[in-house]
């Protein structure tokens, strides 16, 4: 009977501490401020498409070492270097574990499913997005030898080897609806 006590807690102990290092997924709905603004129809004054023109004042290149949070310190970076609106034209290198998240309805409000998982090494493929007013929206790919995984990028993301990201940097485009989702 002793021995068959030991094994147990033996067997909770290992689980509660290997439980939190496993793949978890959750889904968070995400309502508008206003209630309001998730039914209504898209407005003949906002146009189907727009463009913005501007140019890249300076190209910034930042370099992340082994264990650093990607998005952390990407948040750092760009208000160490006064980043107000950019575009993240790519990143290269490699993870220890990762945090995104994906739209996962096809209704408002939308939905995101988070995927966690802080063990799992992978390839940084490639990361795109924009820094709006001083606020980074990164979408980034990873490969691991079983599959690819794509999203927006969470905290939670830890560098292994290296991360390399390019921001241009811009002055005088407005980016600040270009991913308002009632500006429709």
């Amino acid at each position: 009977m002793m021995k068959l006590r030991v094994t147990l807690v033996f067997a909770l102990i290992l689980t509660a501490y290997i439980a939190p290092a496993q793949q978890t997924r959750w889904t968070v709905v995400n309502r508008s401020k206003n209630p309001n603004d998730d039914s209504k129809p898209n407005s003949a004054a906002v146009p189907d498409v727009y463009a913005l023109t501007g140019h890249f004042d300076r190209i910034v290149i930042l370099r992340f070492k082994y264990k650093t949070d990607l998005l952390l310190a990407m948040e750092k970076m760009v208000k160490q270097e006064h980043i107000q609106d950019g575009v993240i034209l790519s990143a290269i290198g490699s993870v220890r574990g990762y945090e995104v998240h994906q739209v996962s309805n096809r209704s408002f409000p939308s939905h995101d499913t988070y995927e966690r998982n802080p063990t799992q090494p992978a390839d940084l493929v490639s990361m795109n997005g924009y820094v709006i007013d001083g606020r980074i929206h990164a979408h980034m790919t990873l490969a691991t030898p079983e599959r690819v995984i794509a999203g927006h990028l969470e905290p939670g993301t830890q560098v292994f080897t290296f991360a390399i990201v390019t921001i241009g940097v811009m002055n005088g485009t407005d980016l600040a609806r270009i991913d308002d989702k009632t500006y429709r």
